[in-house]
């Protein structure tokens, strides 16, 4: 049986950015000072957005070298620029001096990290270094050529529009869900476009059903029943900026507290349930189970658990194949699913279909 790190590919930016709710993240993982926490390091958002946790260390683990240089371009980003400078660099604020400001960050990285993204300097300066993965070139598409077929830049905009939930029910069953938006989803959030073009096609191996009513879906539930107003993840994906809805790492208020703790981030290339000895008090796992077979997400799952100290939280993500712990272990764990079904409701990454959240037992 091949691994997913044998059947996609890791050699480019596939997430520039996070796409799961740290404020959610937080939540779930019941956080303490002095923890140890193991993450997932994808864009290395979420990992730096754990040491708002005061933890004793948090290490950031990826197969993706790419995904790597995410997280040191944002270690040195936090040593070397002001909060402003660092949204103007990530793409979050317009900026005519995005050169300057990588070249300033590149100056106190390590050779490898700097080789990487000077390669990508045209792209940075154009679009921001949190805005040039493939998963952000996607929506990117998305937003550029398909949605202005279905919506004006008004109708765009005004889904951002204050609104108590009957109003937004009106304005997205109104104004918003036509047979267009209908028939586009159904197309470009197919899975094989999806594969193509935004995820490797190798994560939708053991994915079944229809992406594009799953999307459909997801994106009522974020325009309705939560306020898109307070959503970065919506903002972003509609209108290619932010607003004043930041990731949670991205924020005024955490700037400070991330740059002072960053000697407290380890940096792990490899699987994540083999870089570092535990044990662990919480898991940051991202959607990688879905990834995988049953039988191979079992055999990660329980590498992990071994990790994991006792009450520590295992904390992720399933968009369209539903993973939990396997039944083989599933008596070393306890599903936490009345918070589960609380961070959900708040949960601003609106497009996954679950949040699981497990609690080792004693």
């Amino acid at each position: 049986m091949s691994t997913i790190a044998e059947r996609a590919r890791f050699d480019a930016i596939r997430y520039a950015q996070a796409w799961e709710d740290a404020d959610v993240l937080i939540g779930a993982l019941k956080p303490a000072a002095g923890q140890r926490l193991l993450a997932i390091c994808a864009s290395g958002d979420n990992a730096l957005a754990l040491l708002l946790t005061d933890p004793r260390e948090v290490v950031a683990a990826d197969l993706s070298l790419a995904q790597i240089a995410c997280l040191k371009l944002r270690l040195a980003a936090y040593r070397t620029l002001q909060h402003g400078e660092f949204l103007e660099l990530f793409g979050a604020r317009p900026s005519a001096r995005r050169q300057q400001l990588l070249d300033r960050v590149l100056d106190i990285c390590d050779a490898e990290t700097s080789g990487f993204w000077r390669a990508l300097s045209a792209k940075v300066v154009e679009l921001g270094a949190g805005n040039i993965g493939k998963f952000e070139s996607y929506f990117r598409l998305f937003r550029r050529t398909i949605l202005p077929l279905i919506h004006s830049r008004a109708v765009i905009d005004d889904v951002f529009a204050p609104r108590n939930r009957e109003e937004r029910e009106r304005f997205f069953e109104q104004r918003w869900n036509n047979a267009g938006w209908r028939l586009a989803t159904s197309l470009f959030f197919s899975k094989t476009v999806m594969g193509w073009l935004g995820r490797d096609p190798a994560f939708f191996d053991h994915v079944e059903g229809s992406a594009g009513a799953h999307v459909r879906a997801k994106v009522r539930f974020a325009a309705v029943d939560q306020d898109p107003c307070c959503n970065s993840y919506m903002r972003h994906i509609l209108t290619g900026g932010y607003g004043d809805a930041l990731p949670t790492a991205w924020r005024a208020e955490s700037y400070a507290t991330i740059g002072a703790r960053l000697d407290r981030i380890t940096v792990a290339a490899g699987p994540i349930d083999s870089v570092a000895e535990g044990p662990f008090d919480g898991f940051y796992l991202s959607d990688i189970f879905e990834y995988m077979s049953p039988d191979e997400a079992g055999a990660v799952y329980a590498r992990l658990l071994a990790l994991a100290a006792p009450r520590a939280r295992l904390v992720y993500w399933n968009m369209m194949a539903p993973r939990s712990a396997p039944p083989a272990l599933a008596d070393r764990v306890e599903r936490l699913g009345d918070l589960e079904a609380r961070l959900k409701r708040e949960d601003k990454a609106f497009f996954y279909s679950d949040l699981v959240i497990e609690e080792v037992r004693p």
